[in-house]
């Protein structure tokens, strides 16, 4: 095995402590970045950490990895190691603290805080409980997110291309997909082999369902370090610091409350963690007043936000280093946990 001269090794720290702050961007993409920078970090940090960083990776992955979603205790597994659909699918979990048992059910874990009740069942807003209906689970990636393209979205692929760009320093580390949908993202994550785990996570339990079925079509991805969990965005099962990456694909907008949901994949984040999201604004810079009257009364039903308001939320729920790009309605954002 070939080792790296010290001066290499240094140079190679320089430039990815350049792509922590400015993510390289496609020479033949559309979209022109807006860069927004933080104050700089000492470099003798960075050498210091880097070794403390890989080795929290493979622990994540090798001992507790979820945590209760009440008091966020570390849940005790019974059951075979790994990430993969049937290892977790065969596993028991149950927290210490609030002896409450979690388990999986048609394939998917679900982590949310009234899983297992009988007796309640939680209603959501409209904007979250249509993307729980069977129907347009099924209709999801069968015309239903093609449409997209009207409002400025490139399309699943330069999505994933573009947001793979913005992930480049956290490579090899775990990545959670919020608000999955029907793993559309979580399965290019997954297939691409360069994540040591890809977790695609909703609160729809039929958008799980149809992501497993999607799944279990490929079994290069069936037999991969990924799972399905089901949970709420604004009470993530992870403890604090544990997650290298997170995607967030067309979701802010659906989110009851998306500071609250913000504010918890800061929580989850890693220092050095990068949080990547798409959206549509409610309208952008160029959009005249008669629009932005027109758009805040149609979309009421929907927490679309405008391009301030995002890296506003961002920033005051302690990420930097924010990052944007915008075509028509479309925006991809990326913030950095410092």
């Amino acid at each position: 095995m070939a080792i790296a001269s010290p001066s290499s090794s240094l140079h190679s720290l320089h430039r990815s402590s350049l792509f922590a702050k400015c993510p390289r961007l496609f020479r033949n993409s559309r979209f022109p970045p807006r860069l927004r920078f933080s104050p700089s970090i000492c470099a003798t940090s960075a050498i210091a950490l880097q070794p403390d960083l890989k080795s929290e990776r493979n622990q994540t992955l090798e001992g507790d990895l979820f945590s209760c979603p009440i008091c966020y205790e570390p849940l005790i597994r019974k059951g075979p190691p790994g990430l993969n659909l049937q290892a977790i699918y065969r596993s028991g979990f149950k927290c210490r603290k609030c002896d409450k048992t979690y388990s999986s059910k048609d394939n998917y874990l679900d982590l949310t805080v009234i899983a297992g009740l009988k007796d309640y069942t939680e209603v959501k807003p409209a904007s979250t409980e249509l993307f729980r209906s069977p129907f347009v689970s099924f209709l999801y990636e069968r015309g239903w997110r093609q449409n997209f393209s009207r409002s400025g979205f490139p399309g699943p692929d330069e999505e994933f291309q573009m947001a793979q760009e913005y992930f480049k320093t956290v490579e090899g580390g775990l990545l959670v997909d919020v608000s999955c949908g029907s793993g559309l993202f979580s399965r290019k994550f997954a297939k691409s082999g360069t994540y040591s785990g890809v977790i695609a996570l909703d609160f729809s339990e039929n958008m799980l369902r149809q992501s497993y079925d999607f799944i279990k079509k490929d079994d290069t991805i069936l037999t991969s370090n990924l799972a399905l969990v089901r949970a709420d965005v604004s009470r993530l099962p992870f403890a604090s610091g544990s997650v290298d990456a997170v995607h967030a694909g067309a979701a802010i907008h659906c989110w009851p409350s998306p500071s609250n949901a913000v504010a918890e994949i800061s929580r989850i984040l890693r220092s050095g963690g990068v949080f990547v999201g798409t959206t549509f604004l409610r309208y952008t810079s160029s959009t005249p007043l008669i629009g932005r009257v027109l758009r805040q009364r149609i979309l009421q039903s929907y927490s679309y936000l405008t391009e301030e308001e995002i890296e506003d939320v961002c920033t005051s729920c302690g990420l930097t280093n924010y990052t944007s790009k915008v075509e028509q309605s479309f925006i991809m954002f990326s913030a950095q946990k410092p």
